[in-house]
């Protein structure tokens, strides 16, 4: 298992962004690294925790529960053969393109240790919603509902320890809760299956913080004390 390739963006002008000023950090492109890996503070604050990885819209991305986004060229090769097209590593805006790790699969909570004793440790926090910006980018009709239908989203990675990541780092799997709860059930119960909300407790504060919200609101319609 190991970091692929490692991907930065740089702000770039588009016409399918609702930002402001039109910019877009999605158009991430290989680099060799070292790039400095931390936590980037709050959702709305904080950004990339990829040093000099840019986050245009920081209402919607970046933040501590989003500071690092993964997905697996396995899982980009499969979406090659349905779409007929190339699709490069950083294709869909992640930061690290892994190989060999079910990224999809890992469970919230799940951390990773990437390059050995002094890297840093990545702990998965969510699945990825798509948006309007990312079915701009690849130029797919109708991309958000077909990346959704089929759930196979990435993860999400807040930053448990700080380091350095270089493309090639081999990554190890330091700690797996074993409750099953997903990247994909996280982001199918928070999007198209929300009778599945409430199995997504058994995670507890390792859910993304807009999760551990949601259900605590869920609880309290329900008249249920928190756990």
């Amino acid at each position: 298992m190991k970091v692929l390739s490692l991907n930065v963006g740089r702000p770039l002008a588009v016409p399918y962004t609702h930002q402001p000023e039109g910019l877009t950090g999605i158009d991430k492109w290989p680099v060799e690294g070292p790039v400095r890996v931390a936590a980037p503070g709050p959702k709305g604050i904080g950004g990339s925790g990829l040093a000099g990885d840019a986050v245009c819209d920081r209402r919607h991305h970046g933040g501590n529960d989003q500071a690092v986004y993964a997905y697996a060229r396995e899982d980009l090769d499969e979406w090659e053969r349905e779409l007929g097209r190339r699709l490069r590593n950083g294709a869909f805006g992640e930061n690290l393109t892994t190989e060999g790790l079910d990224v999809s699969g890992a469970e919230i909570g799940e951390r990773w240790r990437i390059g050995g004793e002094d890297g840093p440790v990545l702990e998965v926090s969510s699945g990825r919603i798509p948006c309007r910006t990312f079915q701009g980018h690849l130029g797919e009709p109708g991309w958000v509902k077909r990346f959704s239908q089929k759930g196979v989203t990435g993860a999400y990675l807040r930053v448990i320890e700080e380091g350095v990541i270089r493309a090639g780092d081999a990554v190890e799997i330091v700690r797996r809760p074993g409750h099953g709860v997903t990247a994909t059930l996280e982001f199918r119960a928070t999007t198209t299956e929300r009778e599945l909300l409430p199995r997504l407790a058994v995670a507890g504060a390792a859910l993304h913080t807009e999760v551990r919200e949601e259900l605590e609101r869920l609880r309290a319609a329900r008249g249920v004390s928190p756990a």
